[in-house]
């Protein structure tokens, strides 16, 4: 457990790094239109060990498609597990009010016509936890299959260089404070703060600074070639879904939440945090799938577990992504 001065493992680690100097990671999703960014900035800037899906923004026959799709897209060599088709101890609620009913309306997709390599997500976590000394797990959808690894084998919270995940904050999007991963699965989120690995924390505070505006989307579009193209029509189904939900002119496009998991630790430099307790609510009837978060400063507190994003140069995220589009268009 960390201490309340000590920050996670850091991505800099070479023991987090293959041969090459990239960062290992593997990468655990529900794509959803900010996944889908996420996997285009970590198939350009890490070694992804591999990719494994779960349900949360759709169910989970359409998140492991729609990760085929992008796999296709960017002609990536890296395997696809599926797993966990519901919470641990409730029935999926998905986001087709956000999503869509895809997981990724907006855009004329193409037919995935690479194969999935398995159907136990939990089973090739632990496996790769085994297989890759220093592997960082980047969840950003629902924790269930992070649980149920760690479940299956608690000695991976050991082995991991941490957990960079998507979800919490100080406020909420499905409830007043209930974000939507941990509020989808606020028991699995629990034990996976609770199981002592190092932890990064990008939640709504952070993420609601890193917006696809209308200028960021039509500067995508302008990177041409079908992905980009594809990318931007997304992103318009994406920020034009979050205006219909919010107050009229209180937000300029979506929250592009998922990458800065992955950018937390491929440019550590873009943002600031806090070394923070945070613990998961999950019996309160309003508080379901609330992340506490320890501010006080009082000398008795609980022992920081989480790495809490607080910041993010926005632009120069942006700047990234834009880059790792290009490097994938041909």
């Amino acid at each position: 457990m960390l201490d309340a001065m000590s920050g996670p493992a850091d991505p800099a680690d070479p023991n987090s790094q293959s041969k090459d100097g990239a960062l290992r990671i593997l990468l655990d999703c529900d794509p959803g239109h900010d996944d889908v960014i996420a996997i285009v900035v970590a198939a350009r800037h890490t070694e992804m060990v591999g990719i494994t899906t779960v349900a949360g923004n759709a169910p989970l026959e359409q998140t492991t498609h729609n990760t085929l799709v992008l796999r296709d897209m960017l002609g990536l060599d890296v395997a696809v597990h599926s797993g966990a088709d519901r919470p641990l101890d409730r029935d999926l609620e998905a986001a087709p009010d956000i999503h869509g009913v895809s997981g990724l309306d907006g855009a004329d997709l193409p037919v995935p016509t690479t194969p999935l390599d398995g159907t136990d997500a939990v089973r090739f976590i632990v496996d790769s936890c085994h297989e890759h000394d220093g592997l960082w797990l980047v969840p950003t959808g629902p924790l269930t299959n992070i649980a149920l690894a760690l479940r299956s084998d608690p000695s991976i919270a050991r082995r991991v260089a941490g957990i960079s995940l998507m979800g919490g904050g100080s406020f909420g999007n499905r409830t007043a404070v209930g974000e939507f991963n941990i509020w989808g699965d606020p028991e699995a989120a629990a034990e996976v703060f609770a199981c002592g690995a190092p932890i990064v924390m990008a939640g709504l505070d952070v993420t609601h600074r890193f917006r696809a505006t209308p200028q960021r989307i039509e500067r995508l579009r302008q990177v041409g070639g079908t992905l980009a193209v594809t990318l931007a029509d997304l992103l318009v189904f994406f920020s034009d879904m979050y205006r219909a939900a919010h107050d009229e002119g209180s937000i300029d496009g979506a929250a592009i939440h998922d990458p800065l998991a992955v950018l937390a630790l491929t440019h550590p430099e873009l943002f600031t945090r806090a070394a923070r307790h945070v613990a998961v609510e999950t019996n309160g009837r309003l508080t379901r799938g609330m992340t506490v978060i320890d501010e006080r400063r009082v000398v008795h507190r609980l022992a920081a577990n989480t790495d809490v994003l607080t910041s993010v140069d926005a632009a120069q995220a942006f700047d990234i992504v834009v880059e790792a589009v290009e490097h994938f268009t041909p």
